[in-house]
């Protein structure tokens, strides 16, 4: 199979080294200055963003209930279906087991 470009060990090493030179000065990444807000503009920003929530729709949420519910069911049957199995199995091998 052929390789895809930059896969070759050579590649991977200078990338390793690439990434250890910038991991180990720890000037690499400039810090981002703190800037002092006041409780009013922080306010400010709270009310902007609470402005972009967006709420599912009645329908939506109905519909997503349904599915949870539905999923529910299934994995419930499904882990019910496992289980008599098992213990169908396990009773059958203990009872060969013991010859009874």
């Amino acid at each position: 199979m052929a390789r895809k470009p930059g896969q070759s060990p050579q590649a991977i090493r200078e990338r390793a080294a690439k990434t250890a030179a910038v991991m180990a000065t720890p000037g690499a990444v400039p810090a981002a200055p703190k800037k002092k807000t006041s409780i009013a503009q922080f306010a400010r920003e709270v009310r902007a963003e609470a402005r972009k929530i967006t709420w599912t729709s009645r329908k939506e949420t109905w519909i997503t209930s349904v599915m949870v519910a539905i999923m529910v069911v299934l994995a419930a049957l499904f882990f019910w279906l496992v289980n008599t199995v098992l213990n169908f199995a396990i009773t059958w091998l203990l009872r060969v087991a013991t010859g009874g």
